[in-house]
């Protein structure tokens, strides 16, 4: 009937291994709330701001419920 084929590289059927195997590159900001200095695994184009760990954790949209 129906013939599938999967081609599979040899990494286990998963992709990620690839995308964490080199360091991120990152960029030193100022926080938009606070003013400190602290680093994001981005560059910033300024149409956003821009938080530290402890500001961002303030303004980090709630997460909604899981349905089962």
């Amino acid at each position: 009937m129906f013939e599938r084929k999967y081609e599979n590289s040899g990494n286990s059927g998963s992709s990620r291994g690839s995308y964490n195997s080199r360091p991120r590159e990152m960029t030193e900001v100022t926080c938009s709330e606070c003013g400190k200095q602290t680093q994001v695994p981005f560059k910033p184009d300024g149409s956003r701001p821009v938080y530290c760990s402890e500001c961002y954790q303030k303004h980090r949209p709630a997460r909604a419920p899981r349905r089962y």
